[in-house]
């Protein structure tokens, strides 16, 4: 079907949206049992890890990580396969949780997708960098002085008002450093689907 062959170059993050849209029609009784929770994760419900990326303090935080989404694949989609994309989401989600488990014992609990997303986004950068294309460059340097400003300097100004709530923005650095992981131990080098994909 036509329309069918015009949504497969999306499809990743297609299902992305959607399963984040269905966490959020899922309410505060879903939130309760599929986001990171500090606690009930030492307790065994390790699933916590990747259901957190999925849910979101409201309709605005979660409209926010679905704009980054579309900016991303708009950017790096076809850098990537989708069974690539797939492996860089799973990194990044799971190590956004293992490094909040890890390293912030603060922090009870946790949802959203930003973490993810950082990692996504510096996975792109490296593909670019990877094929000579000088943009790569300059979006690694935008993203990494981004970090750097997150880590002096807390979360950019007005981010947790519109995210209507607090900005754990070392989660962002764990998926930052998660995606540059991915594209490292990723077996095969990127390449550009655009001229067969879209």
């Amino acid at each position: 079907m036509p329309l069918l062959r015009q949504l497969k170059p999306y499809v990743v993050p297609l299902t992305v949206a959607a399963l984040a849209i269905l966490a959020q029609l899922g309410g505060d009784w879903l939130q309760q049992d599929l986001r990171y929770d500090r606690e009930a994760i030492v307790y065994g419900e390790i699933w916590r890890l990747l259901t957190g990326n999925f849910l979101h303090l409201g309709i605005m935080h979660l409209l926010l990580n679905l704009a980054g989404l579309v900016l991303i694949w708009m950017f790096f989609g076809a850098r990537f396969s989708h069974g690539q994309w797939i492996v860089i989401m799973l990194v990044t989600a799971l190590a956004t949780g293992l490094g909040l488990l890890e390293f912030n014992p603060e922090v009870g609990w946790y949802v959203g997708l930003s973490g993810a997303l950082h990692g996504y986004f510096v996975a792109g950068c490296m593909a670019e960098i990877r094929l000579k294309l000088r943009e790569g460059w300059w979006l690694l340097i935008v993203i990494t002085l981004k970090l750097a400003w997150e880590q002096w300097h807390g979360a950019m100004p007005g981010t947790a008002s519109l995210a209507g709530g607090e900005v754990i923005v070392d989660a962002h650095l764990y998926g930052a450093i998660a995606g540059l992981a991915a594209f490292l131990l990723k077996p095969r080098s990127p390449v550009n689907y655009r001229a067969t994909a879209l």
